[in-house]
């Protein structure tokens, strides 16, 4: 396949004028097949590869489109704003820069919106903004949705993608964890469902908080799950670890997920499961 599209690129100027696909920044390489594919088709494709299944990272605002129903999702705390509670040399430039380039103001976005007719309070984070690293806005922000869901008598759905907790931030974004968590408690309280969903990557203090409390975790395939990191955690205990740690593979084996789901099947999956619980 990658070679008839290299033999396609040593064609005559005259014959490639033609093809309209073969465009400056049109493709885009799988770094697990190292497949070299059109973006429109992996567009597509949802987001993931045709050739081996690798689930490409998306932004909160594809998934949320892909997840809700059109015209039924009702964003809450849009314009929440972060500050610098630490003075940290850059970070604000850093956040401004963020987000001119991705139309967001955190790396999160909540609302409430329904699955296939199902309404759900729903928290989806985006790797794109800091690589949805949990700062006091995050951690607000997701507790808001979640005493939301509380108030209405909701169903929540996290959709998790981090890096862990902001270190601009410091213990303040520590913090985040036991908060997250205790609203967590409440939710469970009056007997509400949580569906946790990690995606490629699920690490650090999300992990350690409310990413991993849920009544189901799901995991997309092949998505990279834990704590500290692979490397950090060979240096520590001086042990070579097994293939595939800390993929959702492994996990599922292990009985730290409940289930591995597609991204074509995400919405019909959630959908069921709701229902199962209403």
């Amino acid at each position: 396949m990658i070679i008839d599209k290299i033999k396609k690129l040593n064609e005559p100027e005259s014959v490639r004028e033609k093809r309209a696909d073969i465009l400056v920044g049109k493709w885009v390489k799988c770094d697990a097949c190292k497949e070299i594919l059109y973006k429109e088709e992996v567009h597509n494709n949802l987001s993931v590869c045709p050739n081996c299944g690798k689930h490409f990272r998306i932004s909160a605002r594809r998934r949320i489109n892909q997840i809700i129903d059109d015209g039924t999702f009702e964003e809450f705390n849009e314009n929440m704003q972060t500050t610098d509670p630490l003075k940290f040399e850059g970070y604000m430039k850093k956040l401004e820069s963020l987000k001119e380039k991705t139309k967001i103001n955190e790396a999160v976005t909540t609302g409430i919106g329904k699955i296939n007719g199902n309404k759900v309070a729903i928290a989806v984070m985006d790797g794109n903004f800091m690589m949805g690293s949990m700062g006091s806005v995050v951690g607000e922000k997701i507790t808001r949705i979640m005493e939301e869901a509380i108030k209405r008598k909701l169903p929540f759905i996290a959709f998790c993608v981090s890096g862990g907790a902001r270190m601009q931030e410091g213990i303040i974004s520590l913090m985040q964890m036991a908060k997250t968590s205790a609203t967590l408690a409440k939710l469970n309280e009056k007997g509400l469902l949580y569906i946790s969903v990690l995606t490629d990557p699920t690490t650090g203090g999300v992990t350690a908080s409310f990413a991993m409390l849920g009544d189901i975790i799901i995991a997309e395939p092949k998505a990279l799950i834990g704590f500290a990191g692979p490397r950090v955690i060979e240096q520590t205990i001086k042990q070579k670890l097994p293939e595939g740690f800390q993929k959702s593979e492994f996990l599922l084996e292990h009985g730290f997920i409940d289930m591995i789901v597609e991204r074509k099947d995400m919405k019909n999956t959630l959908a069921k499961l709701i229902e199962l619980h209403k």
